[in-house]
């Protein structure tokens, strides 16, 4: 049952006499008690809905036109609490954070729901099997899965739970279902890597193509391990030895399934210091969210708008000084980007500045990571111009605070200069070095 916190005006649940503070106790014959099941079981034309009121029951009869939505909204999105994550993975970045920041960076979900809704990767063991066949019957698709090994064994010792390799299961009761998975791999070096992969890629292989995708990323290490599992960060070599055994394994699969299949995320060609590969190797970006085939797909994305913008006849109109900022790992890709668009555009000076991860420690060099401080302590004598942009991900999603509750507003005065945070895509970032604002 989920309890009701607004009923939208001129709804239909308005014209239909629903009220704040109803129950929703069934739809059509089946209890509601989450996101899920309420979306899920709304779609129909014509429903049976069982309310309770001030702890009597109410039978109302909706007829509406197929999938249009009541006009209810309640407490939480979920409807309830979130599920949070059972596991203590040696990897894990949460338990890596330092003290003193927000409550919410110290929560570790693990719920199905949000792997549908916001494409969040589960470990499949907080899960019993009534929900797993729910989500089956739902025809819930595709749901995102960190499996990281498929030895049973290891998957136990990884993620500290003596049920994670039995939750491998679930595997094969999705793909008997019809339901379609991505997974993830997070590669900790002498645990999951070497044979261990191969046999992990080797095992995902079986249930194609309702295992539509696989992406290997490493495990991010912060300063703050102090009591945990003690885990090496990967060097230039190993990343060299990662690629190398994914891209033998993907040479298999093009063969024998005519995709891919599996792909490294940005993140081992950084280190390995070679070259990103083209776009055909991201078999259409399945995983672009994940980090993987993020600044190559981001490069394609800013050449292509800059041709059309040219085709257009734009031109800036008065000299436009701008700035960015970006993490260890991004800066070089964005700065061959800016220098692409300073050639095409006259009058645009464009900096950008590479910032260092003194919060967590220099082995993170993603730009999501980055808190306000270090931004302010690595910009405040840097020449900004009329606007810094950052990305997006650097913020909550709100888009207010950083990891550090620095909000974005105190970082602008502090720096004295606009803040713009830009979504990921080669669009927004042109338009937002461009000053090309809706």
């Amino acid at each position: 049952m989920v309890k009701i916190a607004k009923v939208n005006k001129n709804s239909i649940a308005e014209k239909h006499k629903i009220l704040p503070g109803d129950v929703i106790v069934s739809i059509n014959g089946n209890d509601i008690n989450d996101v899920l099941d309420y979306r899920f079981y709304i779609t129909e034309k014509k429903l049976i809905i069982v309310l309770e009121r001030r702890g009597e029951p109410i039978e109302i009869t909706v007829k509406k036109p197929q999938y249009d939505d009541l006009g209810l909204d309640f407490d939480t999105y979920l409807m309830d609490e979130k599920h949070s994550c059972k596991n203590k993975c040696v990897f894990c970045f949460i338990d890596q954070n330092p003290p003193g920041m927000r409550e919410q960076c110290y929560f570790k979900d693990d719920d199905s729901r949000m792997s549908f809704f916001y494409g969040n990767y589960v470990t499949l063991t907080n899960m019993k099997r009534e929900e797993v066949d729910r989500l089956v019957k739902m025809r819930i698709s595709p749901i995102n899965i960190s499996v990281h090994t498929t030895n049973p064994e290891l998957r136990c010792k990884m993620m500290n739970n003596r049920f994670a390799g039995q939750s491998l299961e679930y595997l094969k009761v999705f793909k008997d279902g019809g339901i379609y998975m991505n997974c993830q791999i997070v590669l900790c070096k002498g645990l999951n890597d070497g044979k261990e992969l191969e046999r992990t890629l080797d095992d995902l292989s079986e249930y194609f193509p309702y295992v539509e995708s696989i992406a290997v990323v490493p495990s991010g290490l912060t300063k703050y391990r102090d009591g945990l599992y003690p885990l090496e960060p990967f060097g230039k070599q190993d990343a060299r030895d990662v690629i190398a055994l994914v891209d033998r394994k993907r040479n298999e699969f093009m063969e024998k399934f005519g995709m891919y299949f599996v792909q490294c995320s940005d993140e081992w060609y950084l280190t390995a210091e070679m070259d990103l590969p083209g776009e055909d190797y991201y078999d259409g970006y399945p995983q672009l969210d994940n980090g993987v085939g993020l600044i190559r797909n981001q490069c394609e994305e800013t050449e292509m708008r800059i041709e059309g913008l040219k085709d257009e006849g734009f031109v800036l109109e008065n000299k436009r000084v701008v700035s960015s900022v970006t993490g260890v790992s991004a800066y070089d890709s964005i700065s061959k980007m800016g220098k692409l668009l300073e050639e095409n555009f006259d009058g645009l000076e464009y900096h950008v500045y590479r910032a260092v991860n003194n919060f967590f420690g220099h082995t993170i060099t993603v730009s999501g990571l980055l808190t306000g401080q270090d931004l302010y302590e690595q910009l405040k004598d840097k020449e900004l111009g009329q606007e810094l942009i950052i990305p997006d991900v650097m913020l909550r999603y709100e888009k207010d605070l950083f990891l550090d509750n620095m909000s974005v507003d105190e970082l602008s005065e502090k720096l004295g200069v606009k803040i713009v945070p830009v979504r990921p895509g080669g669009d927004a970032f042109v338009d937002a070095v461009l000053g090309i604002y809706e």
